[in-house]
């Protein structure tokens, strides 16, 4: 956007959750038409997995900024010990023209050390190549489970803070729930509004910009507010998938169209 915000379209869920994903909008199976949908919506970037890239991108490069997803895994085995392997390299991105490279980092998983190292090797090759680098930051595991679940206030909080501490250009969260209080510590125990916990977790991402997921299809005027929260707290824009591509054609445009008055609103 002219403002400074940002607007990107996700389209790593056929990994990350099968082809279930697709059966609200059988259209949204096939990469191009969601390429085509990132440029009539005049989104700032999609990001997709690496032969997606290959097989579809280059009908419309120079259309759409590409980001590269580097890593992916599929929603069989459960998330107690999540690891999200790599799958593509910074090199990749380079050779296929992307302007930024994605990585799901999984914080509080048992395995998390693993994750770190894999994490720091694609971060010097983002800073060898001058890509930038966009986290995922997804907490995830059995010790998260305990201790509000993945989407409480506490857990995305501490998701934003880990990914800016270990060298995130821009960090991409899920909307965080201050009502999941369960097993939290003693600071989130407290009664928060929901903007009270995204200004928080804005906050501390630190100079890493910013970026709030979608997530799961929920009705307009909710994903709206959810928008509108997320940008008066200052975030940088919007990552929003399946709230946009499950829908009618002429429906995400028009849902597009309202996501991107919002962001007018609130210049960087």
């Amino acid at each position: 956007m002219a403002n400074g915000t940002a607007l990107f379209l996700p389209y790593d869920q056929g990994l990350e959750h099968g082809p279930r994903d697709f059966f609200t909008n059988p259209a949204a199976s096939d990469p191009r038409y969601i390429a085509k949908l990132a440029v009539e919506g005049g989104f700032n970037g999609i990001a997709i997995q690496i032969r997606l890239a290959e097989k579809f991108y280059w009908d419309f490069a120079g259309e759409v900024p590409l980001i590269l997803k580097l890593n992916g895994k599929t929603e069989i085995p459960p998330d107690a010990s999540a690891l999200s392997p790599l799958n593509a390299s910074v090199e990749d991105a380079v050779r296929l023209g992307a302007d930024a490279v994605g990585y799901t980092l999984y914080v509080g998983t048992p395995v998390q050390e693993r994750d770190f190292a894999q994490f720091q090797a694609v971060r010097r090759d983002a800073e060898r190549w001058g890509m930038p680098l966009i986290v995922w930051a997804y907490p995830r595991g059995s010790a998260i489970a305990a201790k509000g679940g993945k989407n409480s206030f506490y857990a995305v909080d501490y998701a934003a803070r880990t990914a800016s501490e270990l060298g995130a250009d821009m960090v991409k969260v899920n909307f965080p729930n201050p009502l999941k209080r369960t097993g939290v510590p003693a600071p989130y125990e407290g009664e928060y509004s929901a903007q009270d916990a995204i200004n928080a977790v804005v906050r501390s991402a630190n100079r890493s910009m910013l970026l709030v997921s979608g997530g799961e299809r929920a009705g307009d005027e909710a994903m709206l507010e959810k928008a509108r929260q997320s940008m008066e707290a200052g975030a940088t824009g919007l990552i929003f998938g399946r709230n946009v591509w499950q829908r009618e054609h002429v429906e995400s445009l028009r849902f597009v169209t309202r996501l991107r008055e919002t962001l007018a609103k609130y210049p960087v």
